[in-house]
């Protein structure tokens, strides 16, 4: 199976490592013009330069903004005014007790993770269905099916996404722009590597650490291990292709098996 993605230009939010860095390295190799975002310009221009490295044949755009302002969306367009496909990566999480998740928290949160992506859908969505052709795509987690205890703040997020997906693609509806979400899994990031040692506490060796985390806060899972950023960018890269044209309004699973249903 041969994904071509010669022409389109994506914009992939928080994109200067992790996820956002496979996906973006993903869709460079499928041959798109890829536009990587953050807020800081060294750690765009640093990323950018690793996405060279790793793939020489992709055409990598720095796109230094802060996407959770209305000024830095303003911004991202004025600079990137036409996108094929645009992939909602940004997002924060962390780990506190329920009670203690104070209202400015709660806000945090859902203007980071959720509005922001309402923002951008908002502004590049119209091109799109003039177009008749584009992809919008929210990655999401099995944490807003199966709430972890530890962060419901995070998990409140990622379940608003899973309407967001579903919700703009009834706007698309008979068009060819599809839109998505990916239901990702617990996925091996240094971000998560800190959240999983911090969780088991002690000084175990990585692999011994990341069973544990398994066992004890995702049992669930059938995979039994941490994904890695990579799987997730191959579903990613897969539902902005031509080849994905009749998938649309769903939450895609690489979650490990970590939901507990045939279906999210």
């Amino acid at each position: 199976m041969r994904i071509d993605l010669a022409g389109r230009t994506a914009l992939v939010t928080g994109s200067t490592q992790g996820i956002g860095e496979a996906i973006a390295a993903g869709l460079g190799r499928a041959g798109a013009r890829v536009c990587v975002n953050g807020r800081d310009p060294s750690r765009v221009d640093e990323a950018v330069t690793r996405l060279r490295g790793s793939v020489p044949e992709g055409d990598f755009v720095p796109v230094a903004v802060d996407v959770t302002t209305e000024r830095g969306t303003d911004r991202a367009y004025e600079m990137v005014p036409d996108v094929d496909i645009l992939i909602n990566n940004l997002g924060i999480y962390g780990a506190k007790d329920a009670l203690d998740i104070d209202d400015d928290e709660w806000r945090l949160y859902f203007e980071v993770n959720v509005l922001t992506a309402v923002r951008l859908t908002r502004m590049y969505l119209p091109r799109m269905l003039e177009r008749d052709w584009g992809r919008v795509q929210y990655i999401s987690s099995e944490s807003g099916v199966a709430i972890p205890a530890e962060m419901i703040q995070y998990g409140m997020t990622k379940t608003a996404m899973l309407a967001l997906g579903r919700g703009f693609a009834k706007k698309a509806a008979g068009s060819g722009v599809t839109v998505n979400s990916v239901l990702a899994g617990p996925t091996h990031t240094g971000g998560v590597e800190e959240f999983v040692r911090g969780l088991v506490g002690g000084d175990l060796p990585w692999e011994e650490t990341q069973r544990t985390f398994m066992r004890e806060h995702r049992p669930q899972s059938l995979l039994q291990r941490l994904i890695e950023p990579a799987e997730i960018a191959n579903m990613v890269v897969y539902l902005s292709s031509d080849l994905a044209s009749a998938t649309t309004g769903g939450a895609l699973r690489v979650d490990g098996g970590c939901v507990d249903a045939i279906v999210p």
